[in-house]
């Protein structure tokens, strides 16, 4: 199989755009791509087009890509939707690296772009029901709740917001669970917080960019114990896309700025125990990516996580390998995954701060890793970047995600 390289990448920026349609969203992440990669419509081959909210919010159902693309002038290629809830537009990735590696086509195009915000928010949010078992939902739900059990909530006044995603009760389990296990507190869960709205400060992409003291993200409004606001993605609009070719391809592009595809691994659950934490998603996932790739997690200098909240960020830490289980919080209290710190993790920010358009959401962490590998970042950059992975986690089956992909990138 050859070798494949990313030579064009892009993302809008994460936020609120009512005024802005998915149309917009992929004109704007194409076309700033093709423009990385010195490339043009015609060099294009064939196309994945990452979306999960259109057919919920304006009833664009079927066929999205090849709508929002042919507007834009790509015609007779051939264009693969795909839908893999918060791991979709890392699949839509996965799936032009195999078709470049197969000899299907030299050139490749993958990108992903969501619309979230909506007039009628109960819209918005109904994204977020379809990404269970919607035959199984009390019985996912009492088990995930089990999770948790014998860890006593502090009794307060406030009132949880009640209009939320579920996936921010669905992590708070998670967050119980490893105070039983390990003894999680609340104040390292703000630590990946904190470090991660000050990672944000330093990118002009960043849907939120303040900065926030653990003891500022403690204090803020609860919204699932032990999660407060801060520690939790919003819902966003945005878009992200990569231009890819083979090794043959790269001599018509600027390979200095090139950056290797080293691996990209798809997984999907197994039936296991809780504690069982050995063959996690994330972490079977992770060991086929580590051996495709032919390095470990000590090679990696840089890692942007599927942080949907400051939870997420710990069980992925030690899901990579960077730390022992039940060592992730310690980690971040500790700045080992700030910028300058032992591994930086989420540079960019991270979902909680970046944001999180759900069908963009994985090409943008491939977006800041390539822009980091190329020495691009400015006053976020990990210095002597080489080696970076990118985690994206979709849907709940059973205890943990539906799906996971892993991505590893390099320069060579």
């Amino acid at each position: 199989m050859e070798d494949v390289y990313l030579v064009g990448a892009s993302m809008t920026p994460f936020g609120k755009f009512l005024d802005k349609s998915v149309k917009d969203l992929t004109r704007e992440s194409v076309e700033e791509a093709l423009a990385d990669a010195g490339a043009t419509r015609e060099d294009v081959g064939a196309a994945w087009f990452s979306n999960t909210t259109q057919g919920v919010i304006e009833g664009q159902y079927c066929v999205p890509g090849e709508i929002a693309l042919r507007d834009m002038g790509f015609q007779g290629i051939a264009m693969t939707n795909v839908e893999n809830a918060c791991a979709s537009a890392s699949t839509a990735f996965n799936g032009a690296v195999t078709a470049i590696r197969a000899g299907v086509t030299d050139v490749a195009l993958a990108v992903g772009v969501d619309k979230m915000y909506d007039q009628d928010k109960a819209k918005s949010f109904a994204v977020f029901e379809g990404a269970t078992d919607v035959h199984r939902q009390k019985e996912t739900f009492e088990r995930l709740m089990a999770l948790g059990d014998g860890v006593t909530e502090p009794v307060d006044e406030e009132a949880a917001n009640r209009q939320r995603s579920p996936f921010m009760d669905i992590y708070a389990c998670f967050a119980k669970q490893h105070m039983k296990m390990f003894g999680l507190t609340e104040r390292q869960l703000a630590a990946v917080s904190s470090k991660n709205h000050q990672h944000s400060t330093q990118n002009p992409k960043s849907q939120f960019r303040f900065e926030a003291s653990i003891d500022d993200v403690l204090a803020a409004r609860r919204i699932s114990w032990p999660l407060t606001l801060p520690m939790c993605s919003p819902i966003s609009d945005g878009g992200a896309a990569a231009i890819l070719c083979s090794k043959s391809a790269l001599d018509r592009f600027d390979k200095t700025r090139a950056v290797r595809v080293l691996a990209t691994a798809m997984g999907t659950g197994i039936d296991r125990e809780p504690e069982d934490l050995e063959n996690h998603i994330t972490r079977r996932t992770a060991k086929r990516a580590y051996e495709q790739a032919g390095i470990g997690p000590g090679d990696i200098d840089v890692a942007e996580v599927h942080d949907a909240t400051a939870m997420g960020e710990i069980t992925q830490t030690e899901n990579l390998g960077f730390c022992a289980f039940g060592e992730g919080g310690r980690m971040a209290e500790d700045g080992e995954t700030r910028i300058g710190g032992r591994i930086p993790i989420n540079p960019s920010g991270g979902l909680e701060s970046k944001g999180h358009p759900i069908g963009a959401t994985g090409l943008g962490q491939i977006y800041e890793l390539a822009v980091q590998l190329r020495g691009e970042a400015g006053a976020r950059q990990v210095d002597g970047a080489r080696h970076a992975i990118a985690e994206n986690g979709g849907g709940i089956y059973g205890i943990e995600e539906a799906t996971c992909c892993i991505t590893v990138l390099g320069r060579d």
